[in-house]
């Protein structure tokens, strides 16, 4: 397991890779590492840490989950 308290890309794809492991993302495209910026990277490393921890996420966790993810990716 890396580690993951230092914002590398590397360090970003695997917290994304967790995530969207955790949240049994279909639609995987929406969440690429290219798609959000190191300044970001504290807020997906707690995120990551929280779906982790979890036993189980809601429908409304994960909503709220992916919303955010959506407010934290670089905008085109």
């Amino acid at each position: 397991m890396p580690d993951l308290r230092e914002a590398t890309r590397d360090n970003l794809r695997v917290v994304l890779e967790g995530i969207k492991s955790r949240l049994n993302m279909v639609n995987t495209d929406v969440m690429r590492p290219e798609d959000f910026d190191l300044a970001s990277y504290d807020d997906l490393l707690y995120l990551y840490q929280m779906v982790q921890k979890k036993n189980t996420i809601s429908i409304n966790e994960m909503t709220a989950i992916v919303e955010e993810l959506g407010s934290m990716r670089k905008k085109s």
